[in-house]
Parts: structure tokens; sequence; C-alpha cells
């Protein structure tokens, strides 16, 4: 399966905010950032997206009759719960508990890194087991993105916060029979 990872482009928010899954516009235009990674992509695929509109914004652009858009919520970014729309330096000592426990903890009324981690994984199982004939892009975020790269490529989850997925960038992955091969990261 050749597997294109596509992170939204920049949220339109301010730096230094905690937006998870709140649903922000972007701030950039999505056609340009599509009109630029089009050439990165194959001719027909299927086409995957997180509803957050800073993801489906730009997955919109690539949706064609033959590749249309198929949205599903276990591809959107984590949920900070309480945290989000907040400034990080507002949140105080408790950045360091989730410093401490980084894939443990959770954000009052948000999730933790593993529950997303299942989740996202529950998504994967799910298209591989339906073994797509097309090349597969996903557009979502840089959590679940993570995710999906850390695990196809065998990394333990300690290490998945080092795959810094940029905003309006794509990354490549073939996953076969024998492993998975990293093709490009970050265009």
């Amino acid at each position: 399966m050749e597997l294109h990872l596509i992170r939204h482009p920049r949220p339109a928010i301010e730096p230094g905010i905690c937006y998870g899954q709140l649903d922000i516009g972007i701030a950039e235009s999505a056609a340009e950032v599509a009109a630029r990674l089009r050439p990165l992509l194959p001719q027909r695929f299927d086409l995957h997206a997180s509803p957050l509109v800073r993801a489906r914004m730009l997955a919109d652009q690539f949706a064609t009759p033959l590749a249309p858009l198929r949205l599903d919520a276990r591809l959107k970014e984590i949920h900070f719960g309480a945290w989000e729309g907040q400034a990080f330096s507002t949140i105080g000592a408790a950045i360091d508990d989730w410093a401490a426990d980084p894939l443990g903890f959770r954000a009052p009324g948000g999730e933790s890194a593993r529950e997303m981690t299942a989740r996202v994984l529950h998504w994967l199982d799910e298209l591989q087991a339906s073994a797509p004939a097309a090349p597969v892009v996903v557009v979502a975020h840089g959590g679940p993105l993570r995710v999906l790269a850390g695990h196809l490529l065998g990394l333990p989850p300690e290490r998945w916060l080092g795959l810094d997925f940029g905003c309006g960038q794509a990354t490549r992955l073939d996953v076969e029979d024998w492993g998975v091969a990293l093709r490009w990261f970050n265009r």
C-alpha cells in the first residue's frame, strides 16, 4: 500500500495556544497548499481525512468523483479537553505532569496520547483489512500522523514525538508484506 500522510495547513490561531480538537480554520489558502502538494500525489487514490475543518478544507481540494472524501473522527487530533483554546503559559504546572508522562497524561476532560493511539490504530487496522488497491492519501493532524508513521515504521511510542510533521507538508510510506519503507518526509 502506498500511503501519503499530509498535515493540514497552518492553523489560524496565535502561537502558544493549545488547540487539539478545537475546530479552527487555516491561515493559508487550502487551494494553494493543494496545488503545491498535488504533483507529489499519484493520479488516483483513496482519500481519507479528519473531519476537523483545518484538515477537511485541504482534503476537499483533493476530492474528485473518482476520489471521494471519506471523513473519519478517529483521525482527529488528540483532545486536550479543558486546555483547548488556552495559552500554554496559563496552564501552569500541569504542563510538567504532561512532560513527565506524555503518553499517559490526560488533560481535564480530554484524552491521553495512548487513547488517541488506540483510535488511530483502529482506523489503520480497518484500512489494512480492506486491502485498498489504490494508493491512500490521509489528511490529518500531527498527532495521528505520528501514530501512523511511528507504528508502521516500528518505532517505540516514546520516539513518535520526534516525527515532526510540518503543516501543509506530505510524507510517503510504502507498506509492503516485508515491511515499510519511508520514501520521503515533509515535502
